[in-house]
């Protein structure tokens, strides 16, 4: 019986991916067939390339400076990511360049967006960077990346949770983990004033200014409370415009093809761009798996 994992799209909800991996793999469940989808595609390649312990022990170190420097603020208005320096980390930590999809011991697929038609591709050979670049192109962050003489951008825009792929690759039983199921019903707190005041300073050093676009990413999820009535600012309408999309799109497909056992971790505290949480996301992912365990060893016949 083939197992397939459908990892879902959640930026930096996404660790919990890793903590989800961990704990099947010590209950002696091991997928043979992995789908990802944006962060689920990242995860999900280091997985099927044997460099999770790599990627792990990285981002448990990632602090909100090391994350500002994946950042930059540019002129150009096509993204704010670092792709040389993010090229480097995909390089060490998720797969070598030259590494294929066809290589490796397990099935791989990611899923991208075709930016002209809106159409899913999957893509499911040639290199597995490549295939992480074209998922995790998410708009507003990366610029859109060609592929095969198409724009595509980040596949959460189409199959945020890639059930289906993963059952066209030939699973019996699929493990879907949906990383947003709760984030919209969980109260949004108002933005702090004093934070949308400091990014409009010019005198704001370039390092500042990006630590504050990941802090102002997250806001809308802040577990901080505030009475100052302010109106979102361009972030936190990408955060909750994104989240709005990917539950709507979930609920939808998932609704056509429900996988055989479905992940839900309660990461709603965990805002989109906040990647320096990663000890929190891997422990509830962990804690997912263990609140799930019955159906899961039911469906798998254990």
């Amino acid at each position: 019986m083939k197992v397939g994992i459908a990892l879902g799209s959640g930026a930096s909800r996404g660790w919990s991916h890793i903590g989800i991996l961990r704990a099947l793999h010590e209950e002696g469940i091991t997928p043979e067939i992995v789908c990802g989808t944006s962060i689920g595609a990242l995860v999900g390649a280091a997985y099927a390339t044997d460099h999770l312990d790599k990627l792990e022990d990285w981002v448990l170190k990632l602090t909100k400076l090391k994350l500002a420097q994946f950042f930059e603020i540019n002129t150009s208005l096509n993204g704010f990511v670092n792709r040389d320096r993010l090229v480097e980390l995909l390089d060490g930590h998720v797969a070598p360049k030259q590494c294929n999809i066809e290589d490796l011991p397990k099935q791989f697929a990611s899923i991208t967006t075709d930016l002209e038609s809106g159409r899913e591709l999957w893509i499911t050979e040639g290199s597995v960077l490549d295939a992480v670049w074209c998922s995790i192109a998410l708009p507003g962050l990366f610029p859109a990346v060609k592929y095969q003489n198409k724009w595509v951008v980040d596949g959460g825009l189409v199959n945020p949770v890639p059930v289906s792929t993963c059952r066209a690759l030939g699973a019996d039983v699929v493990i879907a983990v949906n990383l947003n199921g709760d984030l919209l019903t969980r109260p949004q707190p108002k933005p702090v004033q004093n934070v949308k005041a400091s990014t409009r300073s010019s005198k704001a050093s370039p390092v500042s200014k990006i630590t504050e676009l990941v802090n102002y990413a997250g806001a809308v999820f802040s577990s901080k409370e505030d009475t100052e009535e302010a109106a979102p600012s361009m972030f936190d309408v990408i955060a909750g415009s994104v989240n709005i999309t990917q539950d709507r799109i979930t609920r939808s497909r998932m609704a056509g093809d429900p996988p055989d056992i479905l992940l839900s971790p309660r990461l709603a505290k965990i805002g989109l761009l906040e990647f320096y949480r990663a000890e929190e996301a891997i422990d509830e992912g962990r804690a997912c798996v263990k609140r799930m365990l019955p159906a899961l060893q039911h469906a798998l016949g254990l």
